[in-house]
């Protein structure tokens, strides 16, 4: 037959049993006649010397010009040494997002992750990414589609960017897995948007605002010591919530005045403490049989989450913007406005990169300006002979 067209396509009969009439142009490329009048487009090849036939849809519901474009991309594979049909069929089986997630969350996230960032990747799993691209098959998902969805959340750039970081690392997962081909991540070569970090830190009128409501709540014997206690030993330490969260009493030395901290974010970690970090601890009674220093209402466990407490605290002080982390960030503008350096800072901070500490240099301008104020006034006032 020669070069298949919507018109010889329409002008074949029907017969009693089904036929094929093959393409004149294109090698393989065919049409399946069936009793029933239905007629779809085929490509017959051979792959490691064994004849296959496939499936190119049905004619009507594609053109003849969509089926020949069909045909030629599956004998492009077929030079790539690649069986087209084999791959149709490898990706109607594939597994899901939803179901490589389910992996990935018991082989990856529940296995080398710390707590809360495993708490945090189910988050961002449950809320956005399972449901933009939970039931497309792990072979469908293109770079296209990661980039709308990255592009959808534009408005949250900081939430944007950790949710392409999970995907990225999901789809390395399932090419080291044999689920997905190597070098085909579709998260590649999408830029992340830039962020802007927040850095709010509670001036001296503010910090008496808290310790004012603080000692108020303590007298009013109504809420959790414990609570009050991790509000204060934030303040005084500058360490993460979940480390003063989770701190149980054996890893308190008072004695030396540390916390000997065996795991943390950056791994195992001693913690110097100040005076007023020591008087809190130890005038904070023990619960029995609870290894807790933050104990909860549970019995033998800590307090889980401190933000109800942490908004009425802001809510009675009149800051209604300030954030858990932002007291991490005082303890750091303090430091450096004392004139503390940043390595030390670091230290006390538990940095393990110089870069992280180093978002805090600015603040030390102030302290700088100050000491050269003081020392030209000097130089000044000898000049004039008044010294």
């Amino acid at each position: 037959m020669p070069k298949f067209t919507k018109r010889s396509i329409e002008a074949l009969d029907i017969r009693d049993s089904d036929y094929f009439v093959w393409d004149s142009e294109l090698s393989g490329f065919g049409v399946r006649v069936l009793p029933s009048g239905r007629k779809k487009f085929v490509l017959q090849y051979r792959y490691c010397k064994i004849s296959r036939r496939m499936g190119m849809g049905q004619f009507g519901a594609i053109t003849v010009d969509q089926a020949r474009g069909l045909a030629l991309q599956a004998l492009a594979k077929l030079r790539q040494y690649i069986d087209p049909l084999a791959e149709v069929r490898e990706r109607r089986t594939a597994i899901t997002v939803k179901e490589l997630a389910e992996r990935f969350d018991a082989e990856h996230i529940a296995v080398h992750l710390k707590a809360s960032t495993a708490k945090e990747y189910r988050r961002n799993l449950k809320i956005f990414i399972l449901p933009a691209i939970g039931q497309k098959r792990i072979l469908d998902v293109t770079r296209a589609d990661i980039a709308k969805f990255h592009h959808d959340h534009r408005d949250r750039p900081y939430q944007a960017n950790r949710n392409i970081e999970i995907i990225s690392k999901m789809f390395n997962l399932a090419e080291l897995w044999g689920l997905r081909p190597e070098f085909t991540n579709p998260r590649r070569h999408i830029k992340k948007y830039p962020e802007t970090m927040r850095e709010r830190f509670f001036s001296s009128s503010e910090l008496g605002a808290i310790g004012r409501v603080l000692n108020e709540m303590e007298a009013e014997r109504i809420e959790l010591p414990s609570a009050i206690a991790a509000v204060r030993l934030l303040l005084f330490t500058g360490c993460r919530l979940q480390e003063i969260m989770t701190l149980q009493w054996s890893y308190v030395n008072l004695d030396q005045s540390a916390l000997q901290l065996p795991d943390s974010k950056t791994g195992p970690k001693i913690v110097s403490l100040g005076a007023a970090a020591v008087q809190v601890l130890a005038n904070l009674e023990r619960v029995p049989d609870n290894p807790y220093v933050i104990a909860g209402r549970v019995e033998g466990k800590h307090l889980t989450d401190l933000q109800p407490f942490w908004q009425r605290v802001r809510g009675r002080a009149g800051l209604k913007d300030a954030r858990i982390h932002d007291i991490r960030h005082t303890f750091a503008s303090v430091a450096v406005s004392n004139g503390m350096s940043l390595p030390i800072i670091g230290k006390l901070l538990g940095h393990t990169q110089v870069q992280t500490t180093a978002r805090y240099a600015h603040l030390a301008r102030s302290s700088q300006i100050q000491a050269a104020n003081d020392i030209t006034g000097l130089i000044e006032e000898r000049l004039a002979g008044r010294m």
